[in-house]
């Protein structure tokens, strides 16, 4: 029973709160959607630890819509061994794990430190931090331990792979994750549930990115001869006082 709730119901519970969530925040508080900056507190650690931390991310999420979403089937027909995958797999993985890992830590070492930052900090990220900052270390650790043979040769693509897959189709088979290391089975638990937390906390800002901002058309300024406009009577309310 516990199985078939930690791999069967959770990611289902998980993604609801996830869906119900961002459309409860679209309808009801769309202008707070964003990450509270606190830039204007302290710049210099910001200026680090978030670019390292995103862009480390980015990757991270790019190495495991493969790793889970791609077949070992697919890579093989095309001629990809698994020891050269998982040598590209381990390489790249760990630099962006490695890089959002000391990104969040400077980000969280900024707002425990900083004073200005301190008082802006909002209850759910005492939360949201704990869960992220666990599932990346847990993500870590499952590969160092995985590429060390600590796993005894554990092959994700094999278990993890198809159970998330199976999800998709609203088949979920908990047999799949009997075999997976408890460094695995923590690291899915912890990104559910940060999952589940997203629309909850400032987080919510992934949704609000500002896409639109490089397709909108070009801001037309055009200068004006003073002279004319000294000659153009001014709107009423805005004349000038003597």
């Amino acid at each position: 029973m516990t199985d078939l709730f930690l791999w069967g119901v959770l990611p289902y519970v998980s993604i609801a709160l996830l869906v119900a969530g961002t459309v409860w925040r679209a309808r009801h508080d769309r202008f707070g959607r964003t990450a509270h900056s606190s830039q204007l507190h302290e710049s210099k650690l910001l200026r680090i630890g978030s670019p390292l931390f995103h862009v480390g991310m980015l990757f991270v999420v790019l190495g495991h819509v493969v790793g889970l979403l791609v077949p070992q089937g697919w890579t093989d027909a095309v001629g990809v061994n698994d020891h050269t995958y998982h040598l590209v797999a381990v390489g790249t993985g760990a630099v962006a794990g490695a890089a959002a890992a000391v990104g969040i830590g400077l980000l969280v070492h900024r707002r425990l430190k900083v004073p200005a930052v301190r008082r802006a900090t909002l209850r759910s990220d005492h939360l949201m931090y704990t869960f992220l900052l666990g599932a990346i270390v847990l993500g870590l650790l499952a590969t160092v331990l995985n590429s060390t043979g600590a796993t005894d040769g554990y092959n994700y693509r094999e278990g993890i792979s198809p159970w998330f897959r199976s999800l998709f189709t609203l088949s979920p088979d908990p047999a799949l994750m009997a075999g997976a290391p408890l460094a695995f089975k923590l690291h899915i638990l912890f990104a559910f549930t940060l999952f589940a937390l997203v629309p909850y906390s400032r987080l919510v800002h992934i949704f609000s990115a500002p896409v639109k901002y490089v397709f909108r058309p070009y801001v037309v300024y055009r200068s004006r001869d003073p002279k004319n406009l000294a000659q153009r009577p001014e709107p009423r309310g805005w004349e000038r006082t003597r």
